[in-house]
């Protein structure tokens, strides 16, 4: 790590030392962990703590992002290579969490599977179009907007899932599929919408999906479903990790746009706002209406209404002439960071009765 990288993490410390002390005490007194009787032995109190980073996850990202947008400099030592080995890390963690078993049993479950499929390419990208209509927007933050509703889930729902007590095995095939099948729904639908077209690179989708998404949960659930001491080790400090890497990654992805959500005024702020609240809100509603239960509503309309937005940048660097294309993507990824660790920390408190059935 290069002296500059260490300057600005010491500086992110320093400057947000006060806000996390305050964070962490809410985190240890909130969590449902936490009790007076005493006599904790260190493996219980670091697994207080995971819960503690759990319970206010939402105000450790709400923190990376407002560091993002305010010091963009601080995170110019996070490089692709660190997201891509970050999410890596945390994606064979939740893999910890399953057994293959569980994700041949996300197989079998067709409904809910084409449900989410239906609902991710149905809701963003028709919330993207009208909510674009409604505000009026001049027509490079439209296009963006609509990009970003037409691009796949994100592979952070996985995280923001796994946090929520979701089907994290019905999370990750969602999250496959919807990516791979992006290569024709993502240009088809934002040529529909937007009136352009917009190639995909289908060799690179389908190699980061691999990556980042399936090769890493399959190791993780091999793992629990073969050398379960080592994942009994290792399980306290998982939602740390989730935690961590989620807030840097929204607070990065705003920072490489700073200036241009600080020009862009309110409007685009609103239009991202309306766009995750739909995704989130029909998503679930719908899910619940189709007969699913809570659990798997909850993984579809976190699914739905988190989008990948990294990829929607980087088509509309190299497909959309107008830079400040990218804008409402780089607002919506600050939205939907926000509404799913809102959502994930509402979530977490809530046990679904599926789930505790299946623990009688």
């Amino acid at each position: 790590m290069s002296m500059f990288a260490a300057y600005s993490i010491y500086t992110v410390a320093k400057d947000a030392a006060g806000v996390a002390g305050n964070i962490f005490a809410f985190g240890l007194f909130v969590s449902p962990m936490y009790s007076a009787n005493g006599g904790r032995s260190i493996g219980e109190w670091v697994e207080l703590v995971g819960e503690a980073f759990s319970t206010v996850f939402p105000l450790w990202v709400t923190v990376g992002c407002v560091l993002g947008l305010m010091r963009p400099s601080y995170f110019k030592w996070v490089t692709p290579q660190l997201n891509i080995v970050g999410l890596t890390i945390v994606m064979v963690c939740m893999g910890m969490t399953l057994t293959l078993d569980d994700l041949c049993g996300a197989l079998a479950m067709p409904k809910e599977v084409l449900s989410g499929f239906v609902l991710q390419y149905s809701v963003m990208p028709l919330s993207g179009y009208f909510v674009s209509k409604l505000l009026n927007l001049p027509s490079h933050y439209a296009a963006g907007l609509i990009l970003v509703g037409c691009c796949p889930g994100g592979t952070s729902s996985n995280i923001v899932t796994y946090l929520a007590r979701g089907n994290v095995a019905l999370s990750v095939i969602m999250t496959a599929a919807s990516t791979l099948s992006a290569v024709v729904m993502t240009p088809f639908l934002t040529a529909k919408l937007a009136g352009k077209y917009v190639a995909v690179d289908a060799a690179g989708l389908m190699m980061s999906t691999l990556q980042v998404v399936l090769l890493p949960v399959l190791a993780g659930s091999f793992l629990n479903q073969y050398f379960q001491p080592l994942v009994k080790f290792v399980s306290p400090i998982m939602p740390h990790m989730a935690v961590v890497t989620t807030a840097i990654l929204g607070g990065n992805a705003v920072a490489k746009s700073s200036s241009g959500i600080l020009m862009s005024g309110g409007q685009v702020i609103l239009a991202s706002f309306l766009l995750h609240a739909s995704g989130f809100f029909f998503g679930y509603a719908l899910a619940r209406m189709l007969g699913l239960d809570v659990s798997s509503s909850r993984t579809i309309s976190i699914e739905v209404g988190m989008q990948n937005a990294v990829l929607g940048i980087v088509l509309a660097t190299q497909h959309f002439r107008d830079p400040l294309t990218v804008v409402p993507i780089a607002v919506s990824s600050v939205c939907h960071s926000i509404f799913g660790s809102i959502l994930a920390g509402i979530w977490r408190c809530s046990v679904p009765a599926e789930i505790k059935d299946s623990k009688i």
